[in-house]
């Protein structure tokens, strides 16, 4: 429906607008889409994008709040679920299980409250509410992302030998060291761990005194540190068992891999559902931040942007505590054309670059801080000529007049194109450039543009 150039979308500081938005989602990937926010192609998708924000939009100001839906990114599960062989660790499932609840608790909520937010929930409708991801994993897991004992019966029969070696690893130790504490071999802190391994603080002198493997020494040579005869056989048993547990996790894991590698493309679709939300809640924020609303949008070629701010000046101002004062423009069959004159500094370039930016917005998807009286039509092209260095943010204007573009502009215009071009008409011989300009106004408005 539209087309915008690089040129105008710099020109008019549509990316400034969509770097605040991004900064205001609560995910990275939301971020990053916000940043690749652009005008739509056709008006039913757009007006859904728009409604959408106006309903989160709505939640700031009524008791049914969405819920959280805010996510930890999977794109790293996403792209080894797609590997054919390869396995993923419990953290991974972990994140999966909760994106997955929370997109099904976002999806149930959006049904339940589709009178309020019923373009929202068209969104949500686009996928699937399942619990079988959930479930699988929470047979395997328990809530703290552990490997749960009765992941499967080899499993348990495993970890319940590894308990019962352990107690008597504890058992022979704690005889070996009263034993040889009662012979006053030992050092004053009796014991320590080495590779994970219990040990006697063996005073050098009787180290050979005290049977058993020696599995190091103090930074000094002064203590010897012995792992006791007597629980050895049971530790090497241990490492066995702790072996074998260690492939079971690994058997359990590739095996439920497997099982949820069937749900890739839903698992993609929770990650985009929640992302899109994110970025909705941005541009509601943001909306919010501005006094954005959704003015009408007409089929009658007209535009009035009744009390409208430029957002960017808007913000810019509200941090300084200064006042920003609001500007109403009217464009319609009989008044196709405005011209603005005035001295240098008096804010021309702002009145152009508020009705360029606030319809390229509105065209994009984000509420504009408007009066909720205002109304608009949808162009097909936006075409802008402003000097390469004008910027709002910090009040500056240079003056430049490009004439090549008017050729391009008429080759390009019709009874859809918004202009806004910015000293008309200078450049050049005063009387010259003003015939120019006068020769190319009547042109456009011949075309209806």
């Amino acid at each position: 429906m539209i087309s915008i150039t690089e040129k105008t979308l710099q020109d008019l500081q549509f990316p400034t607008i969509l770097e605040t938005i991004s900064a205001l989602c609560n995910t990275e990937i939301g971020g990053q889409k916000a940043l690749l926010i652009e005008p739509f192609k056709d008006k039913a998708t757009l007006m859904q994008s728009l409604l959408q924000t106006s309903e989160y939009r709505s939640t700031f100001d009524n008791n049914n709040a969405l819920p959280n839906h805010g996510f930890d990114s999977i794109s790293h599960e996403i792209k080894f679920l797609a590997i054919e062989d390869s396995f993923l660790e419990a953290n991974s499932f972990r994140k999966i299980a909760a994106i997955s609840t929370t997109s099904n608790f976002l999806i149930l909520f959006l049904k339940k409250f589709d009178e309020y937010y019923p373009n929202l929930n068209q969104r949500a409708l686009r996928v699937e509410f399942t619990k079988d991801i959930i479930n699988q994993i929470e047979d395997v897991l328990d809530k703290y992302g552990e490997i749960k004992d009765n992941a499967s019966p080899d499993l348990l029969n495993i970890r319940r030998d590894i308990n019962a070696v352990r107690g008597k690893v504890n058992q022979s130790f704690g005889m070996a060291m009263s034993q040889y504490n009662s012979l006053g071999y030992l050092d004053d802190i009796k014991e320590s761990f080495v590779n994970n391994r219990r040990v006697l603080a063996v005073l050098a002198m009787y180290r050979r005194k005290v049977k058993g493997s020696i599995m190091g020494s103090s930074k000094t040579g002064s203590i010897a540190y012995i792992e006791p005869e007597t629980t050895l056989q049971y530790s090497r048993e241990l490492s066995n068992l702790e072996y074998e547990e260690k492939e079971e996790i690994t058997r359990i894991l590739k095996q439920l891999t497997n099982a949820i590698r069937h749900f890739l493309p839903l698992i993609i679709k929770y990650q985009d559902f929640l992302s899109d939300i994110d970025v909705i809640a941005a541009k509601a924020k943001y909306a919010r931040k501005i006094n954005g609303i959704l003015p009408e949008i007409t089929d009658n070629r007209k535009l009035y942007f009744k009390d409208a701010y430029h957002p960017i000046l808007y913000l810019n101002n509200k941090e300084k505590n200064e006042i920003t004062h609001p500007q109403s423009i009217e464009l319609g069959h009989e008044n196709r054309i405005i011209v603005i004159s005035g001295p240098n500094a008096g804010g021309k370039t702002i009145s152009l670059k508020t009705v360029g930016l606030l319809q390229l917005m509105l065209q994009s998807g984000i509420l504009i801080p408007v009066h909720e009286r205002s109304e608009t039509f949808l162009f097909d092209r936006i075409l802008t000529d402003i000097g390469d260095n004008q910027s709002i943010e910090n009040h500056l204007s240079t003056y430049s007049y490009r004439p090549k573009n008017m050729n391009y502009f008429l080759k390009k215009c019709n009874n859809k194109t918004l202009f806004l071009i910015d000293e008309f008409g200078t450049g050049s011989d005063p009387d010259l450039g003003g015939a120019l300009a006068e020769i190319f106004l009547e042109e456009f408005y011949h075309r209806d543009a």
